[in-house]
């Protein structure tokens, strides 16, 4: 009877140490290094909420902490190529969106680095539609109202964005270009000294993030003209798509997700994905980006590079019938 107890004593010791031993071994095949997510953009936009929820999430899955750092300038160029140009040892990932990965090439004229040759996706975890949305006081409360005034008053609206190449730049361009309007890019480094002067009355117009734009648009201290989904935010119900205004066909909803340097080994390349797509799929995470008013995702790496190689054409066309550049 003794002998029993000792081997169920054992046993459960033994066990207990394989749960404590095994997310350090996991470490061990991400890198021996500190690890870091790159947020190419800086604190308090869409980018910086996805990374810093993914390695809360992440880290202890993969039994090391993770820190976050906000390398920002160019739009998201400086970021996304300090990453793209550091050895591929698995220690350090990019948090990637539509804007980096797909965008810049047909926006830079000498962009530093290749999305699609530097960079080997981890996976995406999240989308955003974007919130169309005004300073007070403008002359009208809808879409259609914003284009007949345009037209009728060129070069006199101004809308903001958080750098020059960002969504929030591109996005608005295409529409502008579509509806056949006139308005004035003011970047900004960033989503927050945008807010700053929409909210002042010194820009008029903002076309950011569903996570950023909606405490703002709670508060009542915006007008909100539309969003740029396929189907309508479901947080915000009454708020037509810009393809139901009939003003344009202009929809995207910008993927948000990790990448790691393109010859990163195999073996970390799976830990990241492994963790991440586990983080991805908890319930306390898929609500945090549902309140957020994104839409929560996990497609396989193989429907990531889809859906990266058909966004990287689609907007190709679009930046070069606006004549969009962020040099």
């Amino acid at each position: 009877m003794l002998k029993a107890k000792v081997n169920l004593v054992i046993t459960a010791l033994l066990t207990t140490l394989g749960l404590l031993i095994a997310p350090m071994s996991s470490a061990q095949n991400v890198s021996d290094k500190p690890l870091r997510i790159i947020v190419p953009q800086p604190p308090g936009g869409g980018f910086d909420f996805v990374g810093r929820v993914l390695a809360d999430k992440m880290a202890p899955l993969i039994g090391q902490s993770i820190m976050v750092e906000n390398k920002t300038g160019a739009g998201t160029v400086v970021g996304t190529d300090y990453v793209a140009k550091l050895p591929a040892d698995g220690s350090t990932a990019l948090v990637g969106s539509i804007s980096n990965i797909v965008m810049n090439p047909w926006l830079y004229k000498n962009l530093p680095y290749d999305p699609i040759k530097d960079f080997e996706p981890v996976g995406f975890a999240i989308s955003y539609s974007y919130t169309l949305i005004g300073r007070k006081g403008l002359p009208f409360n809808t879409l259609q109202g914003l284009i007949q005034y345009a037209k009728e008053n060129p070069g006199k609206l101004t809308y903001a964005s958080g750098g020059n190449g960002t969504g929030q730049h591109v996005l608005p361009a295409a529409l502008w270009n579509k509806a056949g309007v006139d308005l004035v890019h003011v970047p900004y480094r960033g989503a927050q000294p945008a807010y700053t002067d929409l909210l002042g009355g010194r820009v008029d117009l903002f076309f950011d993030l569903a996570p950023t734009a909606r405490p703002h648009i709670e508060a009542g201290s915006v007008v909100t003209l539309a969003t740029s989904g396929a189907k309508r935010n479901p947080n915000l119900p009454n708020v037509p798509t810009i393809i139901e205004t009939g003003v344009a066909n202009v929809e995207l909803e910008s993927w948000f997700g990790l990448f790691l340097p393109a010859k990163t080994p195999p073996a970390a390349i799976n830990a990241w994905r492994s963790a991440m797509t586990k983080a991805a799929n908890q319930a306390e995470v898929k609500e945090r980006f549902e309140k957020a008013g994104g839409h929560p995702t996990s497609p396989s790496a193989e429907e990531v590079k889809a859906i990266i190689a058909k966004d990287y054409v689609r907007w190709k066309n679009l930046i070069a019938d606006a004549n969009v550049k962020a040099d």
